[in-house]
């Protein structure tokens, strides 16, 4: 890979996205860019080469944490530097990859010079680098939440705190913020959108030529990137002055009342929780006036910044896709406009009478009746063709009589759709549902549903490192340490310790699971209007899936067969986008959605071993389709539950008169059985009900402590 960085001035269009990184540039305060985008867009190319525009920075020689020698860090922790010698380097680019550890970001405390030479021994983390320069979070969506959280709290305060074993450090952190993702992939949770100052959607282009140039200069690239940086070295550094020249007049920019007033009032008109949203616009506003070489903020610089400050902060729930009413967005600031001031009238010469002896334009007359070229006066002609007192417009008088228009088509009847095939129906409303854990402590990805030993959590107990030391255990460490201090020649205070001592912290937290639906879609479904309820029943697990980080499959099965209709992802909008255009009907292939099922999750277990599945089946139990269709469903049943699988199955039988064919099916799953009715949080109380034969098939679903018990539930307890 070469070393030289593509020029920012030879990309090809994405003006929002240049704008929004360079309004961060010029004033970090903003608080970053997220850029949405589909997969090729050269996301990861911009914001690689904004870092070669920043202009270098000065920092204090030997200073890990990139000290302004004009202003140092009283709080720095390689301390005062009061008279030392400096340098200039460039800004730098940090990029954190996906992986990455909480001690990573902050940086780490040597913990073994720490006890063995009581020394508080602190390296620096990614946040310390990036400090004056930029941060770089590639596919942000796919980080951790909790690390996500730390990052974005840095940005916002501008230091970085470690609190950990009795160290206490703290360090500036003031850099530019920049993530990209494909929603594709999943979305952010709306708490951590809101913490990013700015959002721009982004999407390659349709237009051939710019395609063709996009394809072209790459290729320049790629061959000879030292002679294509050449071609465009002029318009960089251009580029780079005057991102200098607006970082200089930024603190001269005037937010005036009337900026402010039409910043507030737009907030408030879009409904946008708290006040980040109306700061954050501010910020860009002056800004953007800085990078327009003005001083003054307008009502065109308070538009734009809301184009990119408001969009993301418009999502009301997990499926709603960012965006901005613009005919709104105009509306409230023409309401909220400054009014011009009044215009002294200029003096006005005495009129001279044209006409003495009284005309139609002298005194006596209302002005011209018949409009000419001659007639003169302040009249108008009147405009043939508008309503008047007299008929209509004279495009009426010629419209054809009734006899001459057009006969009336006659209205065709809606086509039958295909036998045994109705077409989709609207999700219901969705609602909480209750919470299904699989049984047991694993090790997958941190979340919000399952029991788990994460990074973060409370501990439970301490063990042998296994590998790095990340997470000291200070009382185990000293009970290993302390029956071998005679034996060791101890001869101080300080305790000798050897690296068999050293114990590890083991924290539970909560994991995130990959939830796979199989839903039935066949025409037993259909009846009686059952598929929207049970589509809303859907939907409001994958809502939940959304909310404790789950990724998300589903399978459908109707007519000859099952369809896999989403491959497993993390991405529940599109889950939510495909049960919206299901259609059902045709017969019940309930043992090949199983069978399927099962396929799916022995492909995903050799992708990721530590992620465990939980199986949600959305059926009422029938199978059709073979002569031993139940009796293949069963066999289906009992190998998932062979291998271990947690199912929970969503019983859609309704009627006066059940079979209980889902609760069979339940059983030979040995997974938990819920009605439509029983799913909701606030409707039932919990269920505990404990799977015959133990091992992860074991489920727990709970709900609302408050809520009544049901029958079964009471059965079950």
């Amino acid at each position: 890979m070469s070393d030289v960085r593509y020029p920012f001035t030879a990309i090809v269009g994405m003006a929002d996205l240049r704008l929004g990184l360079l309004l961060n540039a010029v004033s970090p305060a903003v608080g970053g860019v997220l850029v949405r985008g589909e997969k090729g867009t050269a996301k990861s190319t911009m914001v690689r080469a904004l870092a070669g525009l920043l202009p270098s920075i000065a920092t204090v020689d030997g200073c890990r944490f990139a000290c302004d020698p004009a202003a140092p860090d009283p709080q720095c922790p390689d301390g005062a530097h009061g008279g030392a010698p400096a340098s200039e380097r460039p800004a730098e680019l940090v990029e954190l990859p996906v992986g990455v550890s909480e001690d990573r970001i902050v940086g780490s405390l040597d913990l073994e010079r720490a006890l063995s030479e009581g020394v508080k021994a602190y390296e620096p983390g990614l946040l310390a680098r990036a400090h004056r320069g930029v941060l770089y979070i590639d596919e942000v969506n796919l980080l951790q939440d909790h690390v996500v959280d730390l990052l974005l709290d840095a940005a916002a305060m501008g230091r970085s705190y470690v609190e950990r074993e009795g160290v206490s450090v703290r360090h500036a952190a003031r850099f530019l913020l920049v993530g990209t993702m494909n929603p594709e992939e999943g979305e952010l949770r709306p708490q951590l959108l809101d913490r990013f100052g700015l959002t721009v959607e982004i999407a390659a282009t349709r237009e051939p030529v710019e395609r063709a140039e996009v394809v072209r200069r790459r290729l320049s690239y790629d061959a000879d990137p030292a002679a294509f940086a050449d071609r465009f070295a002029t318009d960089e550094r251009a580029l780079a002055d005057r991102i200098t020249a607006a970082r200089e007049l930024l603190p001269r920019v005037e937010l005036t009342d009337a900026a402010l007033r039409q910043i507030t009032a737009v907030c408030a008109a879009f409904e946008v929780d708290g006040l980040r949203a109306d700061i954050v616009m501010a910020r860009a506003a002056v800004a953007l006036a800085a990078w327009a070489g003005r001083t003054e903020v307008l009502a065109e610089d308070v538009r734009k910044a809301a184009q990119l400050a408001l969009p993301h902060r418009r999502r009301r729930n997990p499926f709603d896709a960012p965006g901005l009413d613009e005919d709104q967005l105009d509306q409230v600031l023409e309401e909220h406009a400054e009014p011009e001031p009044e215009q002294p009238l200029p003096p006005q010469e005495p009129e001279e009478d044209p006409d003495p002896e009284g005309g139609p334009d002298g005194p006596e007359g209302d002005g011209p009746q018949d409009g000419g070229p001659d007639g003169g006066g302040g009249g108008a002609p009147e405009p043939s063709g508008q309503d008047g007192p007299d008929g209509p417009p004279a495009e009426a008088a010629d419209a054809p009589a009734p006899d001459d228009a057009p006969a009336p088509q006659p209205v065709p009847l809606q086509q039958p759709s295909p036998a045994r095939e109705t077409a989709p129906v609207a999700a219901g409303d969705p609602y909480r549902t209750r919470l299904f854990a699989v049984d047991g402590t694993g090790r997958g990805a941190q979340g919000r549903r399952s029991p788990a030993e994460t990074d973060s959590g409370h501990t439970i107990r301490a063990r042998r490192p296994r590998g790095r030391l990340a997470r000291l255990h200070l009382s185990a460490t000293l009970r290993a340490a302390a029956p071998h201090q005679l034996a060791r020649g101890r001869s101080s205070r300080s305790l000798v310790l050897h690296k068999d001592d050293f114990r590890e912290q083991v924290r539970q937290g909560r994991e995130s699971n990959l939830v796979l639906f199989v839903v039935d879609a066949s025409g037993s479904m259909a009846a009686r209007q059952r598929m929207t309820a049970v589509k809303g029943a859907v939907l409001s697990l994958l809502m939940d899936a959304y909310q404790r980080r789950d990724k998300i499959g589903m399978i459908t099965f109707r007519g000859a067969g099952a369809e896999l209709a989403l491959p497993p992802t993390s991405s529940v909008e599109v889950g939510a986008a495909r049960l919206e255009s299901l259609p059902t009907g045709g017969r019940t292939p309930l043992a090949a959605g199983l069978l399927r099922a099962h396929e799916v999750l022995r492909v995903e277990r050799l992708r990721d071993p530590d992620r465990r599945p939980l199986l949600v089946v959305v059926t009422d139990g029938r199978a059709t389709g073979a002569r031993d269709a139940v009796a293949q469903s069963h066999r289906a049943a009992g190998l998932l539950a062979g291998q271990g699988v947690a199912s929970v199955v969503l019983d859609c039988e309704s009627g006066p008169v059940r079979l209980g064919l889902a609760r069979t099916l339940a059983d030979r799953l040995r997974a938990t059985a819920v009605t439509l009715d029983e799913l909701r949080a606030d409707g039932v109380a919990s269920l505990v009900r404990d799977s015959r034969g133990g091992g992860r098939g074991e489920y727990r679903p709970t709900a609302s402590a408050s809520a009544p018990a049901s029958p079964a539930s009471r059965k079950a307890a």
